[in-house]
């Protein structure tokens, strides 16, 4: 089984157990993958069309969240006593003009049903996340962006959203109708109305080789700009930050390729790694000297250096993989930090030294490349920008919890003091301020909320914490 890099980390979750899938919520209750959100809600409404969501929303009085696959991991997708929107059952591909390369799905599709649907056609998204078990609708609502060479966030690959606002009037969202509430509604959080359709771009299914090069890390800025930047074959691009020191970097690219194919299989296997991976991760993950054994042994010989996939395979991993046994005593968060392309060489030694202080449990930290997003209201790389995505360990109790917002808010200041940002689909330790610098165009996101949601009925953690109204 070929194991992407950056999933290693996330497998070390399920080192010293079998890996089991995520357990259900209780009766009404909504949580989220990392265990540490359990929100209780009024009902649990699985609607099955739009028409359906339009009368739900308009007939509800109350607070309305919505939620997706739910892999936020803050309270994103929930508040208490809210009428919950599952889009789960909201599921189907409706349309796909293999000629203009262009697709319309409900909400609730999953980047592999659209994969598996456009695979056909000899076709792929153009954009999608690194794992395609995530629904549509929710890497809309975060504004997600993946490893791909030259684009930028998701934004740039949606053509149009249908919307149901506050009121249960059903609009359509884009560039040249309701311009406002597209830009608002991309990468705005479930604050402006239920996506509930979307029309995407895709690209060709193309052959790609994968090519894993190591080096120190300061050479890596160097390095990219001689074979990355302008290249007309690199279509996906990621490296790997090594912890704990975060000296050294692996460079993975894929790219076209008229090769024979080394993988036959069109997608990535969904299943669960074998008790072999797991006894060595075991090792890996718990033993003083595992992370010079990754670092120096593992990665170089799963890598997978130099085999050739198609396009749908390589972004076709699932996260059924990388569930622990367990996580009610510890368990594994993302955070991300967007810094300009200058601020590389400041940002990575300051990155280190606030989590060395803080003895942070770093797994895993990856750098994307990512072009500046000037639509969306709520970018988070207003310019083009390197994009540091850190998975970590923690503790489940309060104390831990207070722990990681005291190291999580210093590296939201380091990320702030170059200009830069933070995602925010992760724990919400962020202050009203940090929030403030981050995204200065948040009071234009609530302006337009405002105007179309009066009284405030889609709402959630996020919003509970950052919104005037709230």
């Amino acid at each position: 089984m070929r194991l992407r890099l950056t999933a290693f980390a996330a497998l070390l979750l399920a080192a010293c157990a079998s890996a089991s899938p995520r357990p259900p919520d209780p009766p009404g209750t909504v949580n989220d993958i990392t265990q540490l959100n359990p929100i209780a809600v009024e009902r649990i409404a699985t609607p099955t069309s739009v028409d359906e969501i339009s009368r739900l929303v308009a007939a509800h009085p109350g607070p309305i969240s919505i939620g997706g696959g739910r892999n936020s991991q803050g309270g994103q997708t929930a508040c208490t006593g809210c009428l919950f929107l599952d889009m789960a059952r909201m599921n189907h591909i409706l349309a796909l003009d293999a000629s203009s390369k262009i697709i319309t799905v409900e909400a609730g599709v999953t980047w592999r049903q659209i994969q598996e649907a456009a695979d056909a056609h000899g076709l792929s998204p153009r954009i999608m996340q690194s794992y395609s078990n995530f629904t549509v609708g929710g890497s809309i609502s975060v504004n997600c962006h993946g490893d791909y060479v030259g684009l930028g966030p998701l934004v740039s690959s949606v053509r149009s959203l249908k919307l149901i606002l506050a009121d249960g009037s059903i609009v359509t969202a884009s560039r040249t109708e309701n311009p406002d509430l597209f830009r608002a509604a991309v990468g705005g959080y479930g604050g402006i109305g239920v996506i509930a359709e979307a029309t995407l771009d895709l690209a060709d299914n193309t052959k790609l080789e994968r090519v894993i090069e190591r080096m120190p890390a300061k050479d890596y800025p160097a390095w990219f700009a001689r074979h990355i930047t302008g290249s007309n074959t690199a279509i996906l691009h990621y490296a790997l930050l090594y912890p704990p020191g975060l000296e050294h970097v692996s460079t993975i690219t894929s790219s076209l390729t008229d090769k024979p194919l080394t993988i036959e299989d069109r997608f990535a296997p969904q299943k669960r790694p074998t008790d072999f991976q797991l006894s060595l991760l075991a090792f890996v993950s718990s033993n003083p000297l595992g992370k010079f054994f990754r670092e120096q042994v593992y990665d170089r010989m799963t890598g997978g250096n130099h085999a050739v996939a198609m396009r749908n395979y390589e972004q076709a991993d699932d996260t059924i993989s990388l569930e622990p046994a367990s996580r009610a005593k510890s368990t594994y968060v993302l955070q991300e930090y967007f810094v300009p392309v200058e601020a590389y060489d400041r940002f990575i030694p300051r990155m280190a030294a606030i989590l060395k202080a803080h003895k942070v449990n770093v797994l895993n930290v990856a750098i994307r490349h990512a072009h500046a997003d000037e639509e969306t209201l709520l970018s988070w790389a207003p310019r083009t920008s390197w994009a540091f995505v850190l998975y970590y360990e923690q503790g489940t109790d309060e104390a831990a919890k207070t722990k990681v917002a005291a190291w999580t808010r210093e590296l939201i200041d380091a990320a702030i003091a170059e200009g830069g940002a933070y995602y925010l689909p992760y724990q919400i330790h962020a202050t009203p301020d940090q929030f403030a610098r981050a995204y200065p165009h948040a009071a234009d996101f609530f302006a337009v909320k405002k105007r179309v949601d009066p009284t405030y009925k889609f709402r959630n953690r996020l919003w509970e914490a950052y919104y005037p109204a709230g």
